[in-house]
């Protein structure tokens, strides 16, 4: 499918202390905050090659299949909401044994490059700096969305 406008590709890093494994089991659990799914007013998670997931936050309906899951190094899924044009685009988290830690990176690519599009970069940020916080050794702090997120309400 041919894309209809210009896009780009973000790319986010943490290290979370904690091995990949139980790095790539928080961020499919929709229990540990940081992750899109803890965050979802509503939401559907099948974890598997070609599993489908949904959710909602504020009312914004973001949803994808899996296209690969490969326990502890990769999951990949498509990523459509409203800031992506309705379009296809693909998310990439991989986790990479560093000492006793885990670098965790997310790729999103085939972004629109529109403000909507651009907004992912903030969104993913905030994501994985919770989750870093919460998942593994982390200091499990509360938090609150709308407090983080006050200009948007």
């Amino acid at each position: 499918m041919k894309k209809s406008a210009k896009t780009f590709e973000i790319m986010v890093e943490r290290t979370i202390p904690a091995p990949p494994g139980e790095v790539f089991d928080g961020w499919l659990n929709p229990k540990i905050a940081g992750n899109p799914w803890n965050a979802a007013e509503k939401f559907i998670l099948d974890p598997k090659v070609d599993g489908l997931f949904y959710w909602t936050l504020k009312g914004t309906a973001h949803y994808g299949r899996f296209t690969k899951v490969e326990r502890p190094g990769r999951i990949e899924h498509t990523w459509v909401s409203p800031h992506t044009l309705g379009e296809e685009s693909t998310v990439t988290v991989t986790f990479k044994k560093q000492g006793e830690d885990t670098l965790m990176t997310l790729v999103h690519s085939d972004l629109p490059d529109t403000a909507g599009g651009r907004g992912h970069e903030k969104g993913w940020n905030y994501f994985l700096e919770i989750f870093r916080g919460q998942c593994g050794n982390g200091s499990r702090k509360k938090y609150r969305w709308d407090d983080a997120h006050a200009e948007e309400s």
